[in-house]
């Protein structure tokens, strides 16, 4: 699994670097050995996932103990981590990287991690994956994006998430690449990594092209990928102008690990999620008459199962054994390029006979040169079912004038019905808009609301 463990690209002395602490590749795995001999025998294991070279061999360890490995949010209230802890039967364990061991241990049989979602929809479930599906993944990337143990790949992404330990640890641990993890994933740090492969949210991004100077130093860079949101389409535009890249954007979730992707030297469009990896299929199923319905897929990336839910399992696919993303999706059907419209709960609005997928707005929204933030919603309405709201962060331009540039650049009928000007978009650790939270009380209570006329 951990390609780079075994000697085959040598020991680099600067193979892994986290918030300003390098390693060797000898270092790492002594470390990793000794963490293998704490947690030998146990169901799993649990670490508060820093960024740290602690984090990377608590990792390592669960991988050659054969225990699956627990991360637990740094962020994490007490109720959250004691249901993590309790749901996943985890021992709570301390890494000291300066112990060092030389036993390698028998792997065992049992997963490999157990990633918690967001519990969104109640409690956060465990997410059980194994070395095969992380292995079959990070082999079908590093060909889409050619990456390879040339590669100094730079990032500073929680290490609680696929995103940031999958593809941003496990991933250069298997590619042999050298990874740098800047702590946190500030432009400035981004700017003096010097890395070749650059991993961001859409949040980074935007820092980035916010700042000038910092974005102009990546230009040195051979691939810039974004993930984890949409990355929207006038990010991806000055990040273009100012480092000479069209960011590669990838889909995927924490049940299916990454499952499509732009490719390296390919053409790449903004808004869209390129075609599946190898081994991946997908399809979309729609209503007679629509172009996007709900994206489902099946492939060696797919989750174990959901920790001790077998009917929330079952529930997650289909009688024919496809798996039930939850989101909203198109294919175009000359290239085969898919674009994500949203959350099917949540990003799929019925308004006036119409299907509507809110990410289209929010582009259009976004846009608009006063626009900073955006988030638009459907809310009951007893004429047209749902009735297309919109939350902005803007300065110096009304609801009716935001209403009227939408109807410019969409169908008519997609133009937001309301404008509720807010001071932010709430989002989650990896920059996802948190919209639910734009529906409670306090949320409306909040906003300013600039009706549109209809």
């Amino acid at each position: 699994m951990l390609t780079a463990l075994a000697g085959t690209y040598g020991d680099r002395a600067d193979a892994v670097s986290v918030a300003g602490r390098t390693t060797s590749y000898e270092q790492l795995l002594g470390a990793a050995r000794a963490v293998a001999a704490d947690i030998a025998g146990a169901p799993a294991f649990a670490v508060t996932a820093t960024a740290s070279l602690e984090t990377v061999a608590a990792a390592v360890g669960g991988l050659l103990a054969g225990v699956p490995f627990v991360p637990l949010p740094p962020d994490a209230g007490p109720a959250e981590r004691t249901h993590i802890l309790r749901d996943s039967g985890a021992v709570e364990t301390t890494v000291d990287f300066t112990r060092r061991s030389s036993h390698t241990p028998i792997p065992g049989p049992g997963p490999a991690l157990i990633l918690y979602t967001s519990g969104t929809t109640g409690p956060p479930k465990g997410v059980v994956l194994t070395a095969a599906a992380l292995a079959a993944d990070l082999d079908a990337l590093a060909a889409a994006w050619q990456w390879t143990a040339e590669d100094t790949l730079v990032h500073g992404l929680p290490l609680f998430h696929v995103h940031g330990l999958v593809l941003g640890v496990l991933g250069a641990l298997r590619t042999g690449s050298r990874l740098v993890h800047t702590g946190r994933p500030t432009p400035q740090a981004y700017a003096a990594a010097g890395g070749s492969l650059y991993f961001g949210v859409p949040t980074v991004w935007s820092r980035i092209a916010a700042e000038p100077t910092a974005a102009a130093a990546l230009s040195g860079a051979r691939l810039l990928v974004s993930g984890s949101a949409a990355l929207p389409a006038p990010v991806f535009r000055d990040i273009e102008r100012l480092t000479g890249h069209r960011p590669v954007e990838r889909y995927g979730m924490t049940e299916t690990l990454i499952t499509l992707s732009g490719r390296a030297g390919g053409e790449v469009r903004p808004g869209t999620v390129g075609t599946p990896l190898p081994g991946i299929r997908t399809r979309i199923a729609a209503e007679p008459g629509a172009d996007i319905g709900e994206l489902q897929l099946t492939g060696p990336t797919l989750f174990a199962g959901y920790l001790g839910r077998p009917e929330a399992t079952a529930a997650a696919y289909t009688e024919d054994g496809w798996f039930r993303t939850g989101d909203i999706a198109a294919i175009d059907p000359e290239d085969g390029v898919h674009r994500i419209v949203g959350r099917a709960s949540i990003d799929m609005i019925k308004s006036g006979g119409y299907r509507i997928g809110a990410g289209e707005i929010e582009n259009a929204l976004l846009d608009h040169p006063r626009v900073t933030e955006a988030a638009v919603v459907g809310v009951p309405d007893t004429d047209l079912g749902q009735r297309i709201v919109a939350f902005v962060v803007a300065e110096g331009v009304t609801g009716a004038e935001l209403t009227d540039f939408v109807a410019t650049h969409l169908s008519a009928h997609k133009r937001p019905r309301e404008v509720r000007f807010v001071p932010s978009i709430p989002r989650n650790a990896m920059g996802k808009p948190q919209k639910k939270l734009l529906l409670t009380p306090d949320g409306r209570d909040a906003a300013t609301a600039d009706r549109a006329s209809s």
